[in-house]
């Protein structure tokens, strides 16, 4: 089953978030239990090279594969869907022409102008038959636009009223820079949960996937509530740090 099929399925999601640039720790990650795996461009070091090489382990174990590009490189986008992507995350999203030119860049005409050249995603898919993967691609990719200013909270309904955008992933870190002109960086501001609710009825109501980055994961089930589908958890250095504390701990404890 592809991420799309089972996002539209009603399923509750659960994406890894990779910054290290490493073929091996991305497949490290591929193997914990996410259902997916994002590898970072924008705030992370993965690069072209990596994302290609980087899918690859992530596809072995049966996890999906998505790909956040820098911002407005929507080059990009096209690039990680020939990789192999399945799904795509666009930040600072912040005008109706930024979300028509990341959709122009994710769909094969007649939706958008996204050229041909699937050549590593097609075998990685599995699938052999040019006009099989032509007929099926602009169904089974995600564009993921991030809301993350009140310019782009402004023109929700435009943004998802583009022919070709599939959903809206939150950034909360950044939202609330822009929610407190500054002031906060709190990505669990009580002030703006409404509008964070807000974003996710409007979305769901449009028929498109709503999803969200968590710091915390005890939010989950308020998000979750909201109509929130998709969650990206930590990253690394949080997987790292929670497991050599919980091992310390323990070893520490035995110990004194």
């Amino acid at each position: 089953m592809t991420l799309a099929s089972r996002l539209a399925a009603g399923e509750t999601l659960f994406t890894a978030w990779s910054s290290v640039p490493d073929t091996i720790t991305v497949e490290i990650l591929a193997r914990q239990g996410f259902d997916a795996v994002t590898l970072d461009m924008q705030h992370g070091g993965h690069h072209e090279d990596s994302v290609v090489r980087g899918i690859a382990p992530i596809a072995a174990v049966s996890r999906h594969a998505v790909v956040r590009v820098p911002v407005g490189r929507f080059d990009m986008a096209s690039r990680a869907l020939d990789f192999g992507a399945e799904a795509v995350i666009a930040p600072m999203v912040n005008s109706v022409a930024d979300a028509r030119r990341f959709a122009a860049a994710m769909k094969y005409p007649p939706v958008g102008e996204r050229s041909w050249g699937p050549t590593f995603a097609m075998p990685r898919a599995g699938i052999a038959d040019a006009a099989e993967w032509l007929g099926s691609q602009n169904a089974a990719t995600i564009s993921f636009a991030m809301i993350e200013t009140r310019e782009a909270y402004a023109l929700l309904d435009e943004i998802l009223g583009v022919p070709g955008i599939d959903g809206i992933f939150v950034g909360p870190s950044d939202f609330s820079i822009a929610w407190t002109g500054g002031a906060q960086m709190n990505p669990g501001l009580d002030d703006m949960m409404q509008a964070i609710a807000d974003i996710a009825d409007r979305t769901r109501a449009a028929g498109k996937h709503a999803a969200i980055y968590v710091i915390d994961p005890a939010l989950c089930g308020s998000f979750h509530a909201m109509g929130y589908r998709l969650f990206a958890l930590g990253n690394e250095q949080r997987y790292i740090t929670l497991g050599a504390q919980q091992l310390l701990g323990v070893a520490r404890g035995e110990i004194g």
